[in-house]
């Protein structure tokens, strides 16, 4: 059932992305910008109400009061495709800093570009890495949201943290403040699988980092709250859905944290 469910939800996902796309194109390119964030947000919650009725995977959010007014940088762990658009709902006026080859998409990259994300050349520096900064700067003083991943890319629930300095180097010259999330989503939609796990599970929304720490006691800070908030809601979310399979390097962080199920279930 739970591959028959898995085809099913990934069938009726990209249903939900190409035909809303199409129909609502329309409003969305000719409506103000921030009243199209309507169309995909809407599409977000279409998502999970399609992945609780297909695949029987539900979630909550705690910590929202954590998220202040203004511009700052939200910074949750990355280890789906999930938390790569989920929480878009709860932010007010999200953006990202992207790789330029998605502009290229069609009409993705003309949805990307009506919300004036920010793309850059990953292999860029020098006046090119100074342009988007200062064009991030812009965003943030208009009251927006920058989404960034601290670890960069997806890592597995459990994984070894693999923190980059990058967001240091934007804490520092954005002067704003950090709003840590975690959360397991790659339990139950792991990264590189076809297959949807049914369960609940939490984000949780940590206190925000405010400006004015140096750099590397920034770094310190955001590793260290992060980690510990993330082992602690491993540890709850297993119990919680002891039918989940486990990855190695779940298996492998729940056994030195002495959490580690009798029984486990392989993925």
């Amino acid at each position: 059932m739970i591959v028959l469910r898995s085809i099913l939800f990934n069938i009726a996902f990209y249903i939900n992305l190409i035909g809303r796309m199409i129909v609502f194109s329309p409003y969305y390119f000719l409506a103000e910008r921030k009243a199209a964030w309507s169309v995909p947000k809407n599409w977000v919650l279409a998502n999970h109400w399609l992945q609780k009725k297909i695949v029987g995977t539900t979630f909550e959010i705690e910590g929202l009061e954590n998220i202040p007014a203004g511009g700052y940088i939200f910074a949750p762990k990355h280890q789906s495709f999930w938390d790569a658009y989920a929480l878009l709902p709860w932010l007010d006026d999200p953006f990202y800093i992207l790789k330029r080859e998605l502009m290229w998409i069609p009409l993705f990259g003309q949805y990307v570009s009506k919300m004036e994300m920010i793309p850059v050349d990953r292999g860029a520096k020098g006046k090119v890495m100074a342009a988007v900064l200062e064009r991030t700067k812009a965003q943030i003083a208009n009251g927006r949201q920058l989404i960034i991943y601290p670890e960069g890319t997806r890592r597995a629930a459990g994984a070894p943290p693999n923190y980059k300095y990058g967001i240091a180097r934007l804490y520092r010259d954005l002067d704003v403040p950090v709003v840590p999330v975690v959360m397991h989503p790659g339990l139950f939609w792991p990264r590189r699988k076809f297959l949807r796990f049914p369960g609940h599970f939490k984000v949780q929304v940590l206190p925000p980092i405010e400006p004015g720490l140096d750099p590397d006691a920034f770094m310190e800070r955001l590793i260290d709250e992060m980690e510990t908030a993330s082992d602690k809601l491993l540890v709850e979310t297993v119990k919680a859905n002891p039918q989940v399979p486990l990855r190695q390097d779940a298996r492998r962080r729940l056994a030195e944290l002495g959490a580690l199920p009798s029984v486990v279930k392989d993925l």
